[in-house]
């Protein structure tokens, strides 16, 4: 990592790594988009590579750590990808029903930040299952750029049928009691906003930066939901008002929180839009939501 601060870009830098990331420009673009911004030391491309996640700087929770029982399994998923690998963590020696979490990742297959929140999850006192809809094309490939790249090959229809597929698996596992929440990321919002329209029976959603169903979709939720937004993020922020009105005018319990002046992704902590602040007062009331709604 450079010498590079967050606070040493401008937000139009901050845009349009968002646009980069959701695949809306190219690297290139952004390099050439980006390259107005360029001062002394403070090249695009140095830009592009402080924006860029760094796994091993912030891993919370280790792969082994003793606290945990974590593994790797492998469920059905009919209606997706067939069978649908994903890491499973829970307190290690545990002797009671657990509820359930399942964790989904953004758009860019099972990462090492998304493995990181199932373990902050199993830490929690959950039974946590974080999916890897890539499974079918070889799974997370190691890089994120690779994994965007991978994730447009599937449909995102089928990639919802993996995830619903994967609360079934948990429902069924003897170490659930039974009740399960879903909290995604990203694209993983969107999966938790629509697990809540496909579920009946799901107990709890916490979508994070999440594109909302349509206003034809919300009278089938059932779950209480608690959504959680970026100030920045106007992409995705352009549809919560719309949402909000048929959430109210269907009568659903839900909670939203907007956090200031923090961009999209405010919750990876690989990246320079992770906010410490927002990131851990975010993960407490999701913790919080759940102890309340799956015990």
């Amino acid at each position: 990592m450079s010498d590079i601060q967050a606070s040493d870009l401008d937000q139009e830098v901050y845009d349009l790594f968002d646009e980069y990331v959701h695949g809306d420009i190219n690297r290139r673009q952004f390099l050439d988009r980006a390259s107005k911004f360029a001062v002394a030391g403070l090249t695009a491309a140095a830009m592009f590579d402080f924006l860029s996640p760094d796994y091993a700087a912030a891993q919370q929770v280790e792969p082994t750590d003793s606290r945990l029982g974590t593994e790797y399994v492998t469920y059905a998923s009919p209606e997706g990808g067939g069978a649908i690998r994903g890491l499973l963590s829970r307190p290690a020696g545990n002797t009671d029903k657990l509820p359930g979490i399942v964790v989904v990742h953004e758009n860019r297959g099972l990462n090492p930040y998304i493995e990181d929140v199932a373990r902050r999850a199993g830490l929690a006192g959950f039974i946590a299952l974080a999916p890897d809809a890539l499974t079918p094309l070889g799974g997370y490939p190691g890089t994120d750029d690779e994994g965007r790249t991978l994730q447009r090959q599937r449909d995102r229809n089928e990639m919802l049928e993996d995830f619903i597929a994967a609360h079934g698996h948990l429902k069924s596992h003897p170490e659930c009691s039974g009740k399960i929440g879903v909290v995604g990321f990203c694209f993983g919002g969107w999966i938790s906003n629509m697990m809540a329209v496909r579920i009946p029976e799901l107990n709890a959603s916490v979508p994070f930066y999440g594109g909302q169903p349509s206003e034809e979709d919300v009278p089938r939720i059932n779950a209480p939901l608690l959504l959680q937004y970026a100030g920045l993020d106007t992409r995705v922020n352009a549809g919560w008002p719309a949402y909000e009105t048929a959430l109210k005018a269907n009568s659903k319990s839900y909670a939203a929180h907007v956090y200031p002046e923090v961009n999209h992704g405010f919750h990876n902590d690989t990246t320079p839009r992770y906010d410490k602040a927002s990131a851990e007062l975010a993960w407490k009331r999701t913790v919080d939501f759940f102890n309340a709604n799956l015990r």
